[in-house]
Parts: C-alpha cells; structure tokens; sequence
C-alpha cells in the first residue's frame, strides 16, 4: 500500500505544482510541506498540528483528506512496538477453555447488549412520549423577590404581584421571539434582549425579562428566559462596564470592525461551526481557557459580558457568529492553514456609546 507521504509528492509532482506555490495557497510553510512528504513526524510541534495540516494539504492536491488520513494512522499503527511476547512459540494447555470461556462470553454479552438496546428503546420512547405530554400542560410561576429563570411553552403563565391579585402574563408564542399576552397588550421579546415590561400600561414598568435562547425553526423548544422584579435590581446596570475600555475607534480602525452599537452593555453570544479540523483555544472574561482539537461538524457556543479572545489553528476551518440584542453578524471566514487571534469585545468609544468590536491580534 502507498504511504502517505509518498502519495502527496507523487499527485503534486503529477500536478507540475512546486512547493513554494503550495507554500504561498494553502499558508502551511515549507518546512511543513516537505516534512508531510518525507514523513517526518519530529518537525511538528503536535500529532493535532500535523493531522491538521495533512487533511488541508490533501484537500488542497484534490485528494480524499480521510483517505490520507487513513494511511497515516496506518503507518502509525504499524510503526508500533509489537508488545513483548506477544509470538510465543509454545501452545498454553488451557486455550482450549479459554476459547470456550471466550464464546461463552461473547454469546453473553451479545444477548446483554440487545436486552440493553431493546430497553433503552423502549425507554427513550417513553420519556419523550412524557415531554411531549409535559410540553402539553401549561403551567402558572408566580414572581417573587428571587430572580427567576425557567424555560417557558406557549401556554404558560406568569403571575407578577401588585396591590391586587396579581397581573397575569401569558406565553403567547416561542418562535424567533418570546411572545407576551398582558393587560397592556402584546409584546416581542427578541433573542439576547432585555426588555422592561409595562404590563397593565400605567407607563411604570413591573419587570425586567431577558432572553438567552429562543428557537427560529422550532416553537416546541421554548424560551429560556430571566426575569427580575424592577424594584430588586439596579436602573439600567446589565454588565459590569468597569472592565471594558475606552478608546477612540477612528484611532484604531484598521484593526478594529465595529459589529453592534448601544447606548450601554450586555452579554452576547458568540456560536462556532467547525467546518474541517482545527486546533481552537479560547478565554471568556477572566475564566481559564478552554483548549481542544474539534473536527467537522462540531459546535461551540459561549456568552460573554464583556469580551472573548479566540485562537484557531486554521481559520477556513472556522465559522463564527455574533447575536447581540436581536441582531447577527457573520465573520469572514480565514484563508487555509492561517492562524487567526481574535479579541471580540465592548468598548466604549469617545463618543459615549458603547460598540461590540472585532480585533485582530498580531
């Protein structure tokens, strides 16, 4: 069978394309090229590095990347230490039973795995028959001087005290917004926005509502919301605003994209779609940072109040989006095998308002 590194030098050299173009279409530098090609492991700072640069530069000669990848575990598997004594010569007495044993075993586990499978069928049915039926049965929460935070149906109802019984609030839709039915009338609640609610129209707002997830495809889902009596919080205060800078955005233009803008500061949410393999590291806040190796297909989602940094491998690998009080932006995706650092954060420019930005990081 080929070796990998065999099949890459033949199907360029067939391509009459030489390593420096290689070099200057795919970002992976030459180094890197020639050591995919000679098969030599040591250059590379990580196995995720030279698995991630093998698939781009495979895909980049037009060739199936698993199928290379395929003859590097290959190779790696071979190149292996077979384990000590594993071709002893003389035949142990007792392998006949262990044969016996061995399929007694088998035939066992086999028999244990479709009873388990069988089962959980069963069970999965049975629970989502009862979610099916909970999201069915509409249920009533009554406020409190406690935040209160809770997915919520269509149907649901949420009593918020006055000096008389109570005003009553109905979830009159979770489609894309969260939809509210009051004696005030009706009112749209976007993903990611805060609102302050005015229920019986008396132009005194009785709560404040904050929405983290709401679906636009599937009203069966619900909305995760939060809400907050207006007389136990703070006028207007969302996020500590003491850790975001000041600076002008004319100074810094060049680096700086400007995505939202507001008279003042919230979480937003930033969503990642791998769409090819990649090494992503990122930092919310102050928290530690969160470092993995993420193939095709996989998601990440994360809110910050203030800012996030984000550092990827490859950046064609890497989809990303902002949703900020209703609103999407879509990053341009990197050229192949380009390291890409990003801070993605609340500013406060000259002018008072406070801006979401996009800066690249040298």
């Amino acid at each position: 069978m080929e070796s990998y590194g065999a099949l890459l030098k033949k199907t360029r050299e067939s391509l009459n394309i030489d390593v420096e173009t290689v070099e200057r279409n795919t970002s992976i530098t030459r180094r890197y090229i020639e050591a995919l090609e000679s098969e030599d492991v040591t250059v590379f700072p990580g196995e995720p590095y030279l698995y991630g640069f093998l698939r781009n530069y495979a895909e980049y000669l037009g060739l199936n990347p698993d199928t290379v990848a395929a003859l590097y575990k290959n190779k790696v598997i071979q190149e292996s230490p077979i384990p000590e004594g594993l071709y002893e010569k003389h035949r142990s007495p007792w392998i006949i039973p262990a044969i016996v044993f061995g399929c007694l075993v088998l035939v066992g586990g086999l028999s244990f795995v479709g009873y388990k499978f069988v089962y959980c069928r069963i069970r999965d049915r049975i629970a989502a028959e009862k979610l099916q039926e909970d999201k069915s049965i509409t249920h009533t929460y009554e406020l409190t001087n406690e935040t209160f935070q809770q997915r919520l149906y269509k149907g649901d109802q949420i009593i918020v005290p006055d000096d008389n019984s109570g005003l009553v609030i109905t979830i009159a839709g979770t489609l894309g917004s969260l939809a509210l039915d009051m004696p005030s009338g009706r009112q749209m609640v976007d993903l990611s926005e805060e609102a302050e609610i005015d229920a019986d129209g008396d132009a005194v707002p009785e709560f404040i509502i904050y929405v983290s997830d709401v679906s636009r495809t599937n009203e069966e889902r619900g909305a995760e919301v939060k809400i907050l009596l207006k007389s136990e919080v703070p006028e207007k205060v969302v996020v500590d605003v003491s850790d975001i800078p000041t600076n002008s955005i004319s100074a810094a233009s060049q680096k700086q994209t400007v995505v939202f803008t507001d008279n003042r500061a919230y979480p937003f949410t930033i969503n990642i779609t791998f769409r090819g393999s990649c090494e992503f590291r990122f930092v919310v806040d102050r928290a530690d940072a969160v470092e993995n190796y993420y193939a095709s297909g996989e998601v990440i989602s994360m809110t910050p109040q203030n800012a996030a940094r984000l550092w990827m491998s490859n950046g064609n690998a890497v989809k990303t989006q902002i949703i900020a009080n209703g609103q999407t932006y879509n990053l341009d995706i990197a050229k192949a095998g380009q390291v890409v650092v990003q801070d993605i954060k609340w500013i406060k420019d000259v002018d008072g308002l406070y801006k979401v930005v996009i800066e690249d990081i040298d």
